[in-house]
């Protein structure tokens, strides 16, 4: 398991409009270090995760750190070889390139002791929970009191680890309270004819209980669905967002 910080210097950023140019500039950094694009990258994929730390700009997004984790051993092993110049996308079709070379990554302390049994965290990157209540609708949960979350996150990690996963996920219900409307809406692809495809995901503080295995797995495969894609990133609650 591994969980690393890519930063660019101070003042320097990234623009950017679409996640899945993030996704793919990160595919790249994986596959440059040896990893198969089908260890990366699509159904069948490894486990991993990744957040862009930044803020909206009037028609950008704008990225100056990227969280990238994994607590699969096969790709431990690629990510303690990324390098920062092989973070890089470009894309004609909608003009957009970006660009990490400049940045230098460090590597994060595992935050979970000898039997820790609870964890305040906040969300980097949104949570994205499908709504199944619909049939044959791709719709996403829009407020975390309305399903039962921890059964969907121990679903989601139970698969991915290939165990059951016996997390109870709370979220700050006094957040919850004053900020009813915690719904995000996270443009991720334009497609070729100009449609553009978006995920919602939620965003607020929760707090985790479990064995500290359990949680460790949660804090480096991320929560929810779509970790590949940036989503259900968590960091710290008490260290908060960071620069």
């Amino acid at each position: 398991m591994l969980r690393i910080r890519v930063t660019l210097p101070k003042r320097d950023s990234v623009k950017y409009r679409h996640l899945d140019l993030l996704h793919d500039a990160l595919i790249n950094a994986w596959t440059a270090v040896g990893a198969t694009i089908e260890q990366v990258h699509g159904e069948s994929a490894l486990p991993w995760n990744f957040a862009a730390l930044g803020k909206t700009g009037h028609l950008d997004k704008i990225v100056h750190t990227l969280i990238v984790s994994t607590p699969a051993p096969t790709l431990t092993k690629y990510l303690r070889d990324f390098k920062p110049k092989d973070i890089h996308y470009a894309r004609a079709s909608t003009i957009e390139a970006v660009d990490f070379a400049e940045a230098h990554i460090t590597p994060e302390d595992d935050p979970i002791g000898p039997q820790q049994n609870a964890l305040g965290v906040i969300l980097l990157s949104p949570l994205a929970i499908r709504d199944n209540t619909v049939a044959g609708s791709k719709r996403w949960h829009k407020h975390l009191g309305q399903f039962d979350l921890s059964a969907a996150i121990n679903h989601r990690l139970s698969r991915l680890a290939g165990r059951d996963i016996k997390l109870q996920v709370y979220p700050d219900s006094l957040y919850v309270r004053w900020n009813p409307d915690h719904a995000v809406l996270v443009p991720v692809k334009e497609m070729p004819n100009g449609k553009k495809a978006f995920v919602i995901g939620m965003s607020a503080p929760l707090v985790l209980q479990g064995s500290d295995v359990d949680l460790r797995f949660a804090w480096y495969a991320g929560l929810g669905e779509k970790t590949r894609n940036g989503f259900g990133c968590i960091g710290l609650a008490e260290e908060g967002v960071g620069r």
